[in-house]
């Protein structure tokens, strides 16, 4: 007598292992021991707060071994794409960027090679490349990885072109603030963004509140802080993403206990040195 497994039960190990491949960044399965909830906040044409719990993982061709969560992106209003990527032993990228899109590499956690069409590099935690629209970066990690990725379309200006530069200095005097460029855009009209990263000691905070027609994405690498985003005071932490659109009134304090908590380390992108489109 030949017996078969019913047709569902085919189709249910279908489903499950496509919900497996997705997952989610919290890589947590199954129910929870409390009520669901989440930090995320969503207010389009205004700000929006991306908890890294319920995010997903997603598959992006061009990415091999490698758990990609697309964090910012035009679907939310932005002239940019960020991605949140872990890569495994072995992972690799074929090409990020090129063909009139620029592109931006920073490495969290790990060690990987990278290169583009002008050089290569070896990698380590705070590490980054910076690739102009005309190329690409391709990388391949050594071990397990985590990166920050940035895209977005150039903006041309005829007779300039971009490079690296990395410094750290005071943030507008104040000694407890700290701010790093990653690009030359303050004094080259070539690029059309800059990469930063801010840094607070426990209590310091922004001069004032911004308020500015330029779109920011953030990543927060470490710390904590209440963020004023629009009329809100939002709380914000180590692994949330963070988008704000044009003339969003913005700034922070980092909080905690001093001597105990994580300094306030986010990195964000701010487009730059271009005319407004009419």
């Amino acid at each position: 007598m030949v017996t078969t497994k019913p047709e569902f039960d085919f189709v249910f190990r279908i489903k499950k292992e496509r919900y497996l491949v997705m997952s989610y960044l919290n890589n947590q399965l199954g129910y929870r021991d409390a009520l669901l909830d989440t930090r995320s906040i969503i207010k389009k044409g205004d700000y929006i707060v991306l908890d890294p719990d319920g995010l997903v993982k997603n598959v992006v061709p061009g990415y091999e071994n490698c758990d990609v969560t697309i964090l910012g992106s035009p679907a939310m209003g932005a002239t940019f794409a960020d991605y949140l990527v872990h890569v495994h032993e072995g992972g690799k990228n074929t090409g990020i960027g090129g063909e009139g899109i620029e592109s931006f590499l920073y490495v969290v956690d790990g060690e990987l090679s990278v290169k583009n069409d002008d050089q290569s590099a070896e990698l380590t935690k705070g590490g980054y490349i910076y690739s102009p629209a005309s190329n690409n970066i391709t990388f391949e990690a050594k071990g397990e990885a985590t990166l920050y990725v940035y895209r977005r379309r150039y903006e041309p200006v005829a007779g300039h072109s971009a490079h690296t530069v990395v410094e750290w200095m005071s943030y507008e005097g104040m000694e407890n603030c700290y701010v790093q460029d990653f690009l030359p855009s303050a004094h080259d009209i070539g690029f059309d963004m800059n990469m930063h990263i801010l840094k607070f000691h426990i209590g310091a905070s922004h001069g004032y509140i911004e308020t500015h027609v330029q779109q920011h994405g953030m990543y927060f690498l470490s710390g904590k802080s209440m963020y004023r985003l629009g009329d809100d005071w939002v709380p914000l932490q180590k692994g949330d993403y963070c988008f704000m659109d044009a003339y969003v009134p913005q700034a922070c304090y980092a909080v905690g206990d001093e001597g105990r908590e994580e300094e306030l380390v986010y990195i964000y992108s701010k487009d730059c040195n271009r005319d407004v489109a009419l």
